[in-house]
């Protein structure tokens, strides 16, 4: 989403390899990954940063490729999934953040331009968890409520 609300072209990046099962140096087991991904999510860390440590400390290069499912299924499975996807969480959080800031400093234009961009993009990726039945269709955001839905 680096488009939209830039001046800047977009972001590039190196795409995966195309592959079908994991590697042979990858070692460790499904049911290994699992718990692992448990353990770490039950001290709180969020799934990019689950997925982070599986590659930097396990040698776990995509758990799709090593257990079948993907992370957040993995934790649906094991009822512990988060109500909200990471990436709307933290458009939440920045959202509620640049609302506290401009209830102090009233006249920063420039934040106000960005939460104002924070918010469409919310809009848009709500519209797009609906459509894919993720979100519930009468679920909308509200810049009044939103911190409670942090808070939980």
């Amino acid at each position: 989403m680096a488009k939209m609300h830039t001046r800047k072209k977009g972001q590039s990046g190196s795409t995966k390899p195309v592959r079908t099962e994991a590697p042979a140096w990858s070692i460790m087991s499904a049911d290994d990954i699992t718990k692992v991904i448990l353990d770490m999510w039950k001290l709180g860390n969020s799934t990019s940063e689950i997925g982070m440590t599986l590659r930097d400390r396990h040698g776990v290069p995509d758990v799709k490729l090593a257990t079948g499912k993907k992370l957040t299924e993995i934790l649906k499975e094991n009822d512990v999934a988060p109500e909200l996807p990471e990436d709307l969480y933290n458009l939440l959080v920045k959202a509620i953040g640049l609302r506290k800031h401009l209830m102090v400093n009233k006249k920063d234009v420039h934040n106000k331009r960005s939460l104002h961009s924070a918010e469409a993009k919310i809009r848009r990726l709500v519209k797009y968890y609906q459509s894919t039945k993720i979100l519930p269709m009468d679920w909308k955001y509200r810049p009044e409520t939103a911190e409670m839905l942090i808070s939980r």
